[in-house]
């Protein structure tokens, strides 16, 4: 550990989403840790509420009109209210910080956990984008620093901890799974008629409106492949989805001998963020244990990926490399955030992914710039055919 006080500083990045607020209850729970620094988008109430509790020295907000708010409702307090993307850079690169948690939702990530790398600092990945788009800029950086990734969502996290111990060249493959979302076993008629309120009953998992859209689409395995390619460097034919819906297995290693190894808990997304927190320690932690003999079965099936072609096309713009990751993922937000606001039906967050990565020419090993600007071009084209 980095420091020189048994207390282990963290900044976290999306402080009031599902995962910042989570991190957030581990803090709570562990006197070893301390907030050094917290960032949120528009939550001003969440936001001064953390700053109370937990006295960072930083706090930022992403919009001006909610830096203002906040500036003025914790005047009384020892902090130093940032603003936007910079307040983002100042926070990932503070001197005393350890440990960057980030767990901001979209591409907004990217600058920020670049800089933190940068500045030395190991980081708890929960933003997805970042792989996704700028994985070939991120783990040669990481390595070069000789910083930690530590992967928060859960998959990721059960590869990581299947891995413990164990030689990386001996993988065999990876097998991730996947619930299934609330829309396992259904057709692509019945998907026609689907609205928001069915797309965000997940079985097994209590997360965020878009990743739980992203689940149901099975887009949010998509990205997960894309992301396991470049955490774990291997290649996309030694990733295998497998649909296990009672997500108690959270992903395999299958390794050379044909040996697996499984990782296996109830699901709950704070056991990987305290694993990433507290790497390689494990901490006490309460809640509830698998029990086997309730759980009596644990089923695997094949992914429909002929009614869910969110995974198909994810595998194919990986396949691809470049850019288009970038525009698969950029579609989808877009498309997602349509369909949230009930501009677009269910099918056509899909449908407006395929129709951007047709209409994609590919950049090659694409600069930040160039990653940004795919974005733009992708919410753009959505939009567009749309209609909007």
């Amino acid at each position: 550990m980095k420091g020189t006080s048994s207390m282990k500083k963290i900044a976290v990045l999306g402080s009031t989403g599902s995962i910042g607020t989570q991190t957030l209850e581990i803090v709570r729970e562990n006197s070893e840790l301390q907030v050094v620094a917290l960032a949120a988008g528009n939550n001003v109430d969440l936001m001064e509420q953390q700053i109370r509790e937990f006295k960072p020295r930083l706090a930022a907000m992403w919009s001006e009109n909610a830096c203002q708010d906040l500036k003025t409702r914790v005047a009384d307090m020892d902090v130093k209210i940032l603003c936007g993307m910079d307040g983002l850079l100042e926070i990932a690169t503070m001197e005393e910080s350890e440990i960057l948690v980030t767990a901001i939702v979209g591409m907004i990530g990217i600058r920020p956990t670049i800089a933190a790398i940068e500045s030395g600092k190991d980081i708890a990945l929960a933003n997805k984008e970042t792989l996704v788009t700028a994985g070939h800029i991120i783990m040669p950086l990481a390595k070069e620093k000789g910083i930690s990734i530590l992967p928060v969502d859960s998959e990721h996290s059960a590869i990581f901890q299947s891995l413990n111990g164990e030689k990386p060249e001996q993988i065999e493959k990876i097998l991730l799974t996947a619930s299934g979302g609330p829309f396992r076993g259904k057709t692509l008629e019945e998907l026609k008629y689907m609205k928001v309120e069915d797309a965000l009953k997940h079985p097994n998992w209590a997360m965020g409106r878009k990743i739980t859209i992203d689940s149901s689409t099975l887009v949010n395995k998509g990205l997960e492949v894309i992301e396991a390619k470049w955490l774990f460097d291997v290649s996309l034919e030694q990733i295998q989805v497998v649909v296990h819906p009672q997500s108690i297995i959270h992903s395999m290693v299958q390794f050379r001998d044909g040996g697996i190894m499984a990782q296996l808990g109830t699901p709950d997304m704070k056991l990987p963020i305290q694993y990433a927190l507290f790497y390689p320690d494990r901490m006490p932690m309460g809640g509830k244990r698998v029990d086997f003999y309730d759980l009596a079965q644990i089923t695997f099936e094949k992914p429909d990926m002929d009614t869910f072609r969110g995974l198909k096309l994810a595998y194919e713009a990986s396949e691809i490399g470049g850019s288009m990751p970038t525009v698969y993922n950029a579609a989808n937000e877009k498309a997602v955030s349509l369909f949230l606001d009930k501009k677009i039906s269910y099918l056509q967050i899909v449908e407006s992914i395929e129709a951007a990565m047709k209409n994609h020419k590919v950049v090659e090993a694409p600069t930040v710039e160039q990653i940004l600007a795919a974005e733009a071009e992708s919410h753009e084209f959505v939009c567009r055919v749309a209609g909007l």
